[in-house]
């Protein structure tokens, strides 16, 4: 486990993710930084309104929201900032691209549960042929045991893909093979406090449990692909879209270079961009996911969402 003030991928860091599958850094996102983030979630409905529900097999829902691209708002300079994307470049070894971002929900008393599964079990049926991928999660809220934390069988991704079938609204991985790593490869009950992150390999099986507490447990996601692994097929998900690396060398000044950057939709931003974004209600380009074409899920169809299909940003 790390703290984030300024940190940086060491070799013995890397060997740590290739080993186990997964690094945890605390407090990636300060408290002014969550503080901003939750102005957008939870002032404004711009995100929330999106989402949609699966069935978790176990008479709960399981809620969530996902879109394409970053954008220029908030969120987007979360998914964007260095200490993310440079992160997640180092741990896969190569340029990553944005492949999606993701609000999930696991409400008070209510909350579903996210069964055993890999992320590869689902993004390999998009035409991600290698599975050079990962996903940061962070803490929105603390997470705990109380209240569905993450757990994750540390070692699980040397095992490869596993076979996945949907349990109820889910793609879940098959729990035979699971129960048998189960034997080899260690649980862990992740427990985060709010900002804290956990970036994990796309082949690392995790779970979390329904939440029976009196507390919340949201989490806020984003996903990366490398560049070489352009998906061979279009899908729900983006094709290769570069997060452009914006030179600052020259004359210009910082103002000039800092404005440029946050405006171009996919650059890599400075961490400070996002203490210093101002759009919390702007959210054009960002594409949320219509769970009508995700085939890795079954969507519950009762929820009153709208999509406009010339403009998903609306």
């Amino acid at each position: 486990m790390e703290m984030m003030k300024s940190f940086e991928v060491t070799e013995k860091i890397l060997k740590d993710f290739q080993a186990r599958g997964f690094i945890i850094l605390r407090s990636l996102l300060d408290k002014e930084e969550l503080e901003l983030l939750k102005k957008s979630l939870e002032e404004k409905d711009c995100i929330t309104k999106h989402a949609f529900q699966t069935d978790d097999g176990d008479d709960r829902k399981s809620k969530l929201v996902i879109w394409s691209h970053p954008g220029n708002d908030i969120t987007g300079m979360v998914a964007r900032a260095e200490k993310v994307v440079k992160t997640a470049e180092k741990l896969l070894g190569g340029e990553v691209y944005h492949y999606h971002t993701k609000l999930m929900m696991k409400e008070a008393k209510t909350g579903g549960r996210f069964v055993w599964h890999q992320d590869y079990g689902y993004w390999y049926q998009n035409g991600c042929l290698m599975p050079d991928m990962l996903t940061v999660f962070i803490a929105y809220d603390q997470c705990n045991k109380t209240n569905g934390c993450l757990q994750v069988l540390e070692g699980s991704h040397k095992c490869g893909r596993i076979e996945h079938t949907m349990v109820a609204g889910q793609a879940g991985a098959d729990f035979e093979r699971v129960q048998q790593i189960m034997t080899r490869c260690n649980l862990l009950d992740v427990e985060l406090d709010a900002g804290d992150a956990i970036f994990f390999h796309c082949n690392l099986l995790h779970m979390s449990k329904r939440n029976d507490s009196s507390y919340r447990r949201w989490a806020f996601l984003t996903a990366y692909n490398k560049a070489s692994n352009n998906p061979v097929k279009v899908h729900h998900c983006p094709q290769y879209t570069p997060l452009h690396v914006v030179s600052t060398r020259g004359t210009h000044t910082y103002k000039y270079i800092h404005t440029l950057l946050i405006s171009l939709p996919c650059a890599q931003v400075p961490n400070e961009a996002i203490k210093t974004c101002s759009n919390f209600d702007d959210m054009s380009g960002k594409d949320f996911m219509n769970p009508k074409n995700d085939k890795t899920i079954k969507y519950d169809e009762t929820d009153n969402i709208k999509y406009d299909e010339t403009d998903n940003s609306k």
